[in-house]
């Protein structure tokens, strides 16, 4: 009976494999709230989170989530901030624009679904960057075209991504009569889950260019 409890609760067994990928989401996505909370800080967060979900899909969950989340948030915070940052300037300028042309009436009113189309674009784009800042080290202009290279390799994935990640909040904030229960759900796994599967999706592209786990463990 002792061994059977042993080999129950062993690392390797199902049972300790799902508990490390729980401790790895639940570890990642606590961290990712409380360095959001200063909002300037989402997009390092984010980037950070990213890196957390990808060393978790790498390394079977053989994480210590809190480590990996400081060091991306630390390798990735300048770049990551700085994109974060635009998104935002861009974001308030095209909800002006918006409003604008919805108030001006006539053919200006037309002029607000480019200026959705630009915004989706730069959705898209920025939830495929971040992952791809916290895989390669680069200047964020070689990122940013790292990014838009993956992006259109394969648009559906793309936006499949943006659908996941979004898609969920956007259904959280329809159904308010439920908002705690989501709210408890978001602040313990929701964000890390989204980024998994998106991580997912998009490290079979991106093994082509990384070196494997085990050198990595080589050269530390």
């Amino acid at each position: 009976m002792k061994k059977r409890i042993t080999a129950f609760l062993d690392n390797d067994s199902a049972f300790g494999r799902m508990m490390a990928w729980c401790l790895s989401v639940i570890g990642g996505n606590l961290m990712f709230v409380v360095f959001s909370l200063p909002v300037l800080t989402i997009g390092p967060a984010l980037a950070a989170l990213s890196y957390t979900m990808m060393r978790a899909i790498r390394e079977e969950a053989d994480i210590n989530p809190a480590k990996e989340f400081w060091k991306g948030f630390r390798d990735c915070f300048l770049k990551a901030l700085l994109w974060w940052i635009l998104v935002l300037v861009l974001l308030v300028i095209g909800i002006l624009d918006i409003r604008f042309t919805a108030h001006m009436g006539g053919i200006l009113d037309y002029f607000r679904y480019a200026v959705y189309g630009v915004l989706g674009f730069l959705l898209v784009l920025t939830l495929v960057l971040y992952p791809v800042m916290a895989a390669f080290e680069n200047t964020l202009p070689s990122l940013v075209r790292s990014a838009l290279y993956f992006a259109g390799k394969n648009p559906l994935r793309a936006v499949l991504i943006a659908l996941i990640q979004i898609g969920p909040l956007v259904l959280t904030y329809m159904d308010l009569s439920r908002l705690p229960l989501y709210a408890f759900l978001w602040s313990v796994c929701g964000f890390a889950l989204t980024e998994l599967i998106a991580c997912r999706l998009l490290l079979p592209d991106f093994d082509v260019f990384l070196k494997k786990p085990e050198e990595e463990q080589e050269e530390a």
